[in-house]
């Protein structure tokens, strides 16, 4: 998520104020944009399935730090809603490691969920779009997406080799 973090602000200017749209299931990666979002002072809205939202504890936190830097989460299945106002659309893959044996309900339960061009005409003109990769093209995400002019993905993925030097080198120093 610092990497991630990193690459909003290299193309957005700033982090603060800008609203971050993670759509797809409720995990870690979630739950990591969820905190880091928040804590950079921006808004963060997650677009799910009802019964793939992020956990409660989580959520309960993000309560807390939204508070703590005058900033909102949303959690909504309606992925319009979630998408108002958004600078930053972020997706991860359906099916995480040790959830291969729910692979066809999860397609059929985020199949509205996949960020397509009609998804994200529903944000903001100049949104960017994010995926922490690696990324199955026509599943959660389109191919005219992830390789269009909105993607961000490779300096996204530049930006790991970036991040993960500057907390060696804090550690190692």
């Amino acid at each position: 998520v610092m990497a991630d973090l990193q690459t909003i602000r290299e193309h957005k200017g700033s982090l603060e104020g800008k609203k971050l749209c993670y759509i797809g299931d409720g995990n870690n990666m979630a739950n990591s944009l969820i905190v880091g979002g928040l804590k950079c002072g921006m808004k963060v809205s997650i677009a799910c399935p009802k019964g793939y939202e992020p956990s409660q504890d989580i959520l309960k936190t993000a309560e807390e730090y939204a508070a703590e830097n005058g900033t909102k989460i949303t959690v909504s299945d309606d992925v319009g809603i979630a998408l108002e106002n958004v600078d930053v659309v972020y997706t991860d893959v359906w099916v995480s490691m040790g959830d291969e044996a729910e692979a066809a309900q999860r397609e059929k339960d985020f199949a509205p969920f996949q960020v397509n061009n009609d998804l994200m005409s529903l944000a903001n003109d100049g949104a960017i779009f994010m995926h922490c990769l690696p990324a199955i093209r026509g599943k959660e995400v389109t191919a005219d997406v992830i390789d269009g002019p909105q993607s961000v993905i490779y300096d996204e993925a530049e930006n790991r080799m970036h991040a993960q030097k500057a907390v060696l080198y804090h550690y190692l120093k």
